[in-house]
């Protein structure tokens, strides 16, 4: 640093060169001792017999799309205690500050600085001989701006390709292969993993997943194909892959959230999404009036975890309900009692959602005799023109949940459409071929627009 004395003002424009950051504003702060810098997904990396850290820094406020991936040297791991008295375990790098004209080496803690005003905290061991704090005044060492991230904006100009895993136990299926082609297509590194031979490390310093014996790469977006048998295991694996800072296409709670329709049928009420009128309760003392509650006969009794149309049970007289609803409550299983929507004869519309937007929807009719539509129960699909109202019905339904990926199922009732669920691991196969739109490809689109990557 330079012998003379630096004046610096309660708050100053900085540059961290060596970390590729132009310009932040930073607090100076002589209460505190160490400095600290706003960082997410840290990442060790051993290299030369060195540790690096290896995390993001979202430099301009309350532009989370503005992104700058940074690496240094780990010199340390310091116990700190916040303003409120709080303690947490940073690690410590070491890199040059730039203040005006200005150069010197300092430390800095990586934190999370999200919900604060400034990006960066320049504590008191980093302020060498010469520094004059003047906390009456303002960036004495001049101004810089956020120009230099817009003007070659750093979250699109990533050429590196994005590190996706797919997770799924059928990697045979058509929806797996074709989102494996989709994405090695458009250049990226994408494997299929199986989400039951996913293990973890669960710690505060280093979480990790753990697969066929090594450790896994950090992967910028996780595609989760979880089945309903293993929902339970295959939201764990996704809250692992979550605190690692990756991208879920379907975060963990939106997934369990919709796969228990009790809390789905609940959380679709409570966000004002049409549906058909529905009725659940415990005790068989409240069977005749539940039927009653839900709408006479015809109804249909649904499992809980009913999926593919299976646990689904339409009765046409109230003396079959309450038969159906008493063989149900002696095999102790949960269900729900619904409306059937006679109307709609036999056929349901699923629209795919892909971000806030539908992306593809075909109707789906059942065989003659059934009137499941499933395609896996031999329902047939075909493209068709949906109305506005049923296309914000199936984004808003999709949004319930937090899904960026979803097939939203809803009926035709005479006083409009009606939402029957919304599922979390939607087939492709079905939605592609009655379309004739390349869904899996649209899907990498989305996670790209999401991750600020632009294509070469």
């Amino acid at each position: 640093m330079d012998a003379e004395a630096v004046t610096l003002g309660w708050e100053e424009w900085v540059s961290l060169p060596r970390l590729n950051l132009p310009a932040i504003q930073a607090k100076v702060d002589t209460g505190a001792k160490t400095s600290a810098l706003h960082a997410t997904d840290i990442q060790l990396i051993e290299q030369s017999n060195k540790t690096f850290a290896k995390f993001t820094v979202h430099p301009v406020p309350s532009r989370l799309e503005v992104k700058v991936e940074c690496m240094a040297p780990v010199i340390d791991q310091r116990v700190v205690i916040s303003s409120n008295g709080e303690q947490e375990r940073r690690y410590v790098i070491e890199t040059d500050l730039e203040i005006g004209k200005v150069r010197w080496k300092v430390e800095i803690t990586l934190a999370n600085r999200d919900q604060l005003a400034y990006r960066m905290l320049i504590g008191r061991q980093a302020l060498r001989t010469g520094v004059i704090i003047d906390p009456s005044k303002s960036y004495c060492q001049g101004k810089r701006s956020y120009n230099d991230y817009f003007q070659k904006p750093v979250s699109t100009q990533r050429k590196a390709a994005l590190n996706i895993a797919i997770l799924s136990r059928e990697p045979n299926s058509y929806s797996s292969r074709k989102l494996l082609s989709a994405g090695r297509a458009r250049g990226h590194r994408v494997e299929i993993i199986d989400t039951t031979r996913c293990y973890m490390v669960i710690n505060a310093e280093m979480p990790e997943v753990h697969y066929d014996g090594r450790k896994l790469d950090k992967f910028d977006a996780i595609i989760p194909r979880i089945g309903s048998s293993i929902t339970e295991y295959g939201t764990a694996v996704i809250r692992q892959f979550e605190t690692l800072g990756a991208f879920c296409v379907n975060g963990s709670s939106g997934i369990e959230a919709s796969r228990n329709k009790l809390h789905a049928h609940q959380m679709l009420a409570k966000n004002g999404v049409s549906m058909p009128r529905t009725a659940f309760a415990s005790s068989p003392k409240d069977t005749m009036n539940l039927i009653t509650l839900a709408g006479n006969a015809p109804l249909i009794v649904k499992l809980l975890e009913s999926t593919q149309g299976r646990g689904v049970v339409l009765v046409e007289t109230r003396k079959a309900a309450e038969s159906v609803v008493s063989a149900f409550r002696g095999l102790k299983a949960n269900f729900l009692v619904q409306n059937f929507i006679a109307e709609a004869g036999g056929q349901d519309i699923r629209c795919l959602v892909i971000g806030n937007k539908v992306v593809g929807s075909m109707a789906r009719r059942a065989q003659k005799g059934e009137f499941r539509s499933n395609l896996h129960l031999g329902g047939v699909a075909e493209r068709i023109k949906i109305t506005p109202q049923e296309r914000a019905l199936a984004v808003r339904a999709a949004k319930t949940f937090g899904l960026k990926f979803s097939g939203v199922d809803m009926l035709r009732a005479s006083d409009g459409p009606k939402v029957l669920e919304v599922n979390s691991s939607p087939g492709l196969q079905g939605i592609e071929f009655a379309t004739g739109k390349n869904i899996a490809d649209l899907l990498f689109f989305e996670i790209e627009r999401q991750l600020g990557f632009a294509a070469n």
